[in-house]
C-alpha cells in the first residue's frame, strides 16, 4: 500500500510560483509512474492529469501547463515535485499526487489559489 501526502500549496498573484511536494511511502514507489492531478472548484469538476513522471524520469505535460510547469522526482527521498511558475487564476484548483496506473488512496490534496 502507498500513502501520500500533498503539501507546498498557497495563495500566490498571477504570475507568481510555487513548488508542491508529495512524499509518498512503501518500497513500491520507485518503480511507479506518478503524476500531479488537480480539481477545480464548481461542482462535478474531474480531477484532471496535470504532469506525468516515469520512474525513469520522462515526463508528460497537459497543453495548458506545458512551459510554465515542471514534475520531478527524488526516488531516494520518495518524493515527487511539481514546479508551477508564471502561475495562472485558472490554475486555481486542489492539487493531489497519484500513480499513473493503479491508484491508490488519494490524499487530501494541496490548495493553490492563484488571484489576478
Amino acid at each position: 500500500q502507498v500513502q501520500l501526502l500533498e503539501s507546498g500549496g498557497g495563495l500566490v498573484q498571477a504570475g507568481g510560483s510555487l513548488r508542491l511536494s508529495c512524499a509518498a511511502s512503501g518500497s513500491i514507489f520507485t518503480i511507479l509512474p506518478m503524476g500531479w492531478y488537480r480539481q477545480a472548484p464548481g461542482m462535478q469538476r474531474e480531477r484532471e492529469l496535470v504532469a506525468g513522471i516515469t520512474s525513469g524520469g520522462s515526463t508528460t505535460y497537459v497543453d495548458s501547463v506545458k512551459g510554465r510547469f515542471t514534475i520531478s522526482r527524488d526516488n531516494a527521498k520518495k518524493t515527487v515535485y511539481l514546479q508551477m511558475n508564471s502561475l495562472k487564476p485558472e490554475d486555481t484548483a486542489v492539487y493531489y499526487c497519484n500513480s499513473l496506473g493503479v491508484k491508490y488512496s488519494w490524499g487530501q490534496g494541496t490548495q493553490v489559489t492563484v488571484s489576478s
